[in-house]
């Protein structure tokens, strides 16, 4: 799918050498080998210690940006979220895509980001923070932004005769539902085909256009 393709591409734009803190950028690289850790070792193991073996520089130098474990699993969570909030951002306001086509990049980046990007992805909406609650105020800040964002583009949608006319909040919340539940079934490996979760990805636009895409 086209939006793959261009997240591929914005994600590539995201990686940052690890020496880049001695240019006074050691949070961001603190997040990136954090999230080199966790994919690595999952989230149980990660620690303040080993992210800054990882670097390469002091555990004081580590806490100077993160109070403890739980703050540095809320920031690369916020982080997550901040990606797509901006994909969402970009892909919306791009004008060279029909209202069809956006809505299909606005499902088919939210598996394929779960997908490429499952231990993140289980700290932006798993238990771990927030069932037992130890979410940070720049977490459900930009959590919150970012469904605001997505329940303005299914207003939008509806307006404009692509999805069906009903309560855009619950209409927002059902179809987070789907592609939620769609990632984690892929996260869990009850789907382990990348190529199938592509089809499941394109059946779940048809869903919920159909009948009213043939008239846009």
């Amino acid at each position: 799918m086209r939006c793959y393709s261009r997240y591929m591409s914005y994600t590539n734009q995201q990686q940052i050498s690890r020496s880049s803190y001695h240019h006074g950028d050691l949070q961001r690289t603190l997040l990136i080998a954090a999230k080199e850790l966790i994919a690595e070792h999952g989230i149980e193991n990660l620690s303040l210690r080993k992210l800054a073996q990882r670097v390469g520089v002091s555990r004081t130098a580590a806490y100077h940006h993160f109070n403890d474990k739980n703050d540095l699993l809320c920031a690369v969570a916020a982080e997550g979220f901040h990606q797509r909030y901006d994909f969402m951002l970009s892909s919306f306001n791009n004008t060279n895509l029909t209202d069809k086509q956006k809505f299909d990049e606005f499902i088919c980046e939210y598996i394929r980001y779960a997908a490429q990007n499952p231990e993140v992805y289980e700290l932006m909406f798993g238990r771990c923070i927030w069932k037992q609650a130890k979410c940070s105020q720049q977490l459900k800040d930009i959590a919150y932004a970012t469904f605001q964002y997505q329940l303005k583009m299914i207003k939008h949608w509806q307006k404009v005769g692509l999805i069906i006319e009903d309560d855009p909040l619950r209409f927002s919340q059902v179809i987070w539902g789907a592609m939620h539940g769609i990632a984690k079934l892929y996260i869990d490996g009850i789907y382990k085909d990348a190529a199938r979760i592509e089809e499941i990805s394109s059946m779940a636009v048809r869903l919920f256009t159909a009948p009213l895409d043939t008239q846009i």
